[in-house]
């Protein structure tokens, strides 16, 4: 891919200022922004518009760690082909992926995302904005880390069957053990479609390895794991280049579990 495939005039201002990507008092300078602006309630209810304004804050403003217009496309025509009915999100950040994802998923028919974020502040943010884009009865945040979202989603009973999709954007350490996880208590089965960002910026080469391994190549892995999955799923695993906001190339990795090996 080459640069000139991306359109520089949407590209975000620069992530980093003064040494920081975030948590700096941009998250809540992105709110005041948005619920300042003289279009407000053009934006109320309307998914598209809210997205619009992030990306207006990010190209003027400050740039935002979101997933952008580029590689978000890419994820929504997965929805629209896939039609899952449930979507969890580790890593929701201030719920652009969520507005963008939770608006796909209705429109396929869908009814409910769980986005779980670290931060309660991001999440209180991401929280904001989903229900300004009408969102409030598909978007559902947990605040937690990975682990401790899926595991209260699950021993509460709000995931209590095979998830559709899964969407990883979280600490990225974190990938393989969350995924993991999700195996050990039953939320991946055949069908079940995973989508992990970042796999070039800043990469995930132990989380691409399990996904693109064989039956027999994760067991042998998972033998010295102290985090242990399900090595007998069988998973079909590709990578999409594609841009982030930034103008950084970077890849999402699509998995799909098609199988179960005894």
């Amino acid at each position: 891919m080459d640069i000139s495939d991306f359109d520089r005039s949407r590209i975000y201002l620069s992530w980093e200022v003064d040494g920081k990507f975030h948590s700096d008092g941009r998250e809540v300078a992105l709110l005041e922004y948005i619920y300042n602006r003289p279009d407000i309630d053009q934006l109320r209810g309307n998914p598209q518009r809210v997205l619009q304004a992030i990306d207006d804050f990010a190209r003027s403003v400050t740039g935002l760690i979101n997933i952008g217009e580029t590689k978000g496309a890419v994820v929504t025509k997965l929805i629209a082909d896939y039609k899952p009915d449930t979507i969890l999100e580790l890593g929701g950040y201030v719920g652009y992926s969520a507005i963008m994802f939770g608006d796909a998923l209705r429109k396929a028919g869908g009814t409910q995302y769980h986005s779980v974020e670290k931060s309660p502040l991001f999440a209180a943010v991401a929280a904001s904005l989903a229900d300004l884009a009408g969102l409030r009865d598909v978007v559902r945040i947990t605040v937690g880390t990975g682990a401790e979202g899926i595991q209260r989603l699950y021993h509460s009973g709000v995931l209590k069957s095979q998830l559709a999709m899964a969407f990883f954007d979280h600490h990225k350490p974190s990938y393989t053990a969350d995924l993991k996880r999700c195996e050990r208590l039953g939320l991946v089965g055949p069908g079940t479609v995973l989508v992990a960002d970042n796999m070039i910026v800043p990469g995930n080469p132990p989380y691409a390895e399990w996904v693109r391994a064989s039956v027999a190549e994760k067991r042998e892995l998972d033998r010295d794991s102290e985090e242990k999955g399900n090595p007998n799923l069988q998973y079909r695993s590709r990578s999409i280049k594609s841009w982030e906001p930034s103008g950084h190339e970077d890849a999402l990795e699509i998995t799909e579990c098609v199988g179960v090996e005894a």
